[in-house]
């Protein structure tokens, strides 16, 4: 017998930096994407446009963070992923607000000193943008990096959050 799939209700935010797709359940969140994610969260049957609590709540605090008022975010998650993932993510709530870390300085963090490169590939599956601030990793000389939102969002975060690192140290 197939278990019936959890009821996901979804919803366009518009952000500053371009429409997010919003995904929630009674089990938490389960998506904030960009447009057009290079890795697209799956969809299962129960996913569909609808209301939920949880949207509006989502919603209002990215509105908060995108003016400047919000710093962290208080939501029940539900990313699903592998748990090496999983540690990732959660690795990426605890770069601060206005700071960032290099691929190896996460991977440190972690305890996996030498998985900077599997680090750097959870990290590209973040389903949960801005949220969990995937964005806030750049590479081990200050360079940003890929994105699923593309340089210039990560570019905006950065700046948003007084945390865009300088190319040149000695400016």
């Amino acid at each position: 017998m197939k278990l019936a799939s959890p009821q996901v209700f979804t919803r366009t935010f518009d952000s500053p930096v371009g429409p997010l797709c919003l995904a929630a359940s009674d089990a938490g969140l389960h998506a904030v994407e960009f447009a057009s994610p290079r890795h697209p969260v799956p969809r299962g049957d129960g996913w569909h446009a609808g209301a939920h609590a949880l949207l509006d709540d989502t919603a209002r605090q990215l509105e908060a963070y995108f003016a400047g008022t919000r710093r962290s975010f208080d939501l029940p998650l539900a990313a699903r992923g592998t748990a090496f993932q999983k540690q990732v993510w959660d690795g990426l709530v605890r770069i601060p607000y206005g700071r960032t870390a290099s691929y190896v300085e996460l991977a440190r963090m972690l305890g996996r000193p030498t998985a900077s490169r599997a680090v750097g590939a959870a990290n590209g599956r973040n389903p949960l943008s801005i949220i969990v601030p995937c964005h806030r990793v750049i590479g081990a000389g200050g360079a940003l990096t890929g994105f699923s939102g593309g340089l210039s969002t990560k570019t905006f975060l950065l700046t948003l959050e007084g945390a865009l690192p300088r190319a040149n140290p000695l400016l």
